[in-house]
């Protein structure tokens, strides 16, 4: 089984930029779908990006399309979501999870489609 960890959240201006990190250790990360997932504050665990297995396509939720942009980097086991013009609205914590399929040019976006989590990065942009 994977084991998923993120970083690089932290508070920031509107605006601003962050670039979130999730390294991967264990299992087969290379051959999987990876997403990013968020949950604000009273709010279900939304999905926000992910990219399959080869980096050959990405998805986007509509709030984040133009101003996220996932990768990959399949040699280090990592995995990076890069946010600009953050907005308030940004404000969650942070999710990088594993899809269930291996070698699937699909790019899964539904939370059912993913078996591997991290325990989150909290993100927190200020008006």
């Amino acid at each position: 089984q994977v084991q998923l960890v993120e970083s690089g959240g932290r508070l920031v201006q509107a605006g601003g930029s962050l670039r979130l990190s999730c390294a991967a250790f264990g299992g087969t990360f290379r051959f999987r779908t990876l997403g990013w997932f968020r949950q604000g504050p009273g709010k279900d665990r939304e999905f926000v990006a992910a990219i399959n297995w080869r980096a050959s396509s990405t998805v986007y939720a509509d709030r984040v399309k133009g101003r996220f942009s996932a990768s990959r980097d399949n040699d280090k086991n990592m995995l990076y979501l890069q946010m600009n013009s953050l907005e308030p609205e940004d404000t969650a914590v942070y999710y990088c999870a594993a899809g269930r399929d291996y070698y699937s040019d699909y790019v899964a976006k539904v939370r059912t489609d993913f078996d591997s989590w991290g325990q989150g990065t909290s993100v927190t942009v200020s008006s």
